[in-house]
């Protein structure tokens, strides 16, 4: 059994702490907000992830997780000191490190024996020998301590899975002996165990995510090209997916990416690169595509009802950025209904967990539901911007009555063509081909 110090109790830090926890460790999760403290003690999580509250709470009873603003104590009382706080993209497109600096003074200010102090927030090349350095000015000398990146590489809405089932632990340590520490630290887990330099690691992270992001405006801008040359994007996809050098994930063509990770991510290497005098062009199409993919609904949008939308409804369905989080970083919907309010139309939206960090963003702009068919009646047009179940599992029947006329325009590919085909509607898609619409008076 660890001692651990989770200094952050944001996404990353909570959902990693509890699952350290989990394995048998004795976990401290800090944070300077008091009232963040005051709630995860009651109780209450402040973020929505499936399995997550019931995962606190049984190691909480157990002894084995708890929660403090008293983070000099946590320090001195734990083996690992693990950073997982925010490093939000700052206007320069660059990490804004100002809360991982703040963290490694107070590590330094507090360090009474050794400790392996590990950078879990997403970071730029150079940060853990940054994190050292600052330590470093404030410990004494007598005091040993190593640095370790061991990045996250969690999906929003399935973190606890991911976690407990993690596909690879990537440890950048600045000595052996912290590498051992933190590799034992993730043997429970049964995984595969990368040991590197602290760059390589910093770098991992971004080139995944990167790569990723690649691979989705890849096959976005396939889609736009496939609607126009009469091919369907989900079968172009399945069969790139069948080569074992592609694989199927994240292949899927709909209005792009969004969340805490990729926007910022992608845009933080272009910064790194642009540092050492690299212009990353391909990068740099790749986050221009994903900004382009939103605006293409408005276009679709457009298509049906001509520019000027005053005097139309459009039911939104789906406000986070994608399902089973209430997410709304980066959330294409925070693109598309401005646009759409710009153009004169009306907005309803429906979001079964994501309201109350919608409104924080897009204001009084919409009328919001938790009711998918409240936020249908009477609409002109059903956009879907989220496959929640709630929207896969919909009655199209019922909607097409509900609508003022049968047309969904649909961002995530939701429904079969052939399926649609059956309904008599107006259903426009991704990079396929639209069907026909019948009984649709514009």
């Amino acid at each position: 059994m660890k001692k651990l110090a989770v200094v952050g109790t944001g996404y990353v830090g909570l959902v990693s702490g509890t699952c350290f926890a989990e394995i048998g460790n004795q976990v401290i999760c800090c944070d300077v907000d008091q009232g963040k403290i005051d709630r995860l003690k009651a109780g209450e999580i402040p973020i929505y992830e499936p399995g997550l509250e019931e995962l606190v709470a049984s190691n909480v009873e157990a002894g084995r997780l708890s929660f403090t603003t008293e983070i000099n104590t946590a320090i001195q009382s734990s083996d690992i000191i693990y950073i997982a706080v925010g490093t939000p993209m700052s206007e320069t497109g660059e990490a804004d490190l100002r809360y991982v600096k703040a963290v490694a003074n107070t590590i330094g200010e507090n360090l009474n024996d050794y400790k392996v102090v590990v950078n879990k927030s997403t970071v730029p090349v150079g940060t853990g020998e940054l994190v050292r350095s600052i330590i470093s000015e404030h410990v004494n000398n007598t005091i040993e301590f190593d640095v370790v990146s061991n990045p996250e590489f969690l999906r929003e809405g399935s973190a606890i899975y991911d976690c407990m089932n993690m596909e690879r632990a990537v440890i950048g340590a600045t000595s052996e002996k912290a590498a051992d520490i933190i590799a034992e630290l993730h043997a429970p887990f049964k995984t595969n165990i990368l040991k590197t330099d602290l760059e390589s690691a910093e770098m991992i992270k971004y080139a995944a995510n990167a790569f990723l992001a690649t691979k989705i405006s890849f096959i976005n801008d396939i889609a736009n090209v496939c609607e126009r040359v009469g091919a369907d994007v989900t079968k172009v996809a399945e069969g790139m997916g069948l080569d074992s050098r592609i694989g199927s994930k994240f292949l899927q063509a709909g209005i792009g990416y969004g969340g805490s990770c990729f926007p910022k991510d992608t845009q933080a290497l272009v910064h790194i690169a642009d540092e050492v005098n690299y212009d990353f062009k391909l990068l740099k199409s790749v986050i221009e595509t994903n900004d382009l993919q939103r605006l293409r609904m408005i276009e679709k949008v457009e298509n049906v009802f001509g520019k000027d939308l005053s005097g139309k409804t459009i039911a939104v369905l789906g406000l986070a950025f994608k399902p089973n989080t209430d997410d709304m970083r980066y959330a294409p919907a925070l693109t598309i209904i401005p646009e759409l309010v710009r153009k004169g139309a009306k907005v309803k939206g429906f979001d079964p967990i994501a309201i109350s960090e919608a409104k924080k963003e897009l204001g009084d702009q919409l009328e919001y539901s938790t009711d998918l068919y409240e936020v249908l009646k009477g609409s002109d047009l059903c956009l879907v911007l989220t496959e929640w179940k709630e929207v896969l599992e919909m009655d199209v029947e019922k909607v097409k009555q509900l609508l003022k006329q049968p047309i969904i325009i649909d961002g995530r590919n939701c429904f079969e063509l052939e399926e649609m085909k059956s309904y008599n509607i107006q259903y426009i898609s991704i990079g396929r081909q639209e069907v026909p619409k019948q009984l649709v008076n514009v």
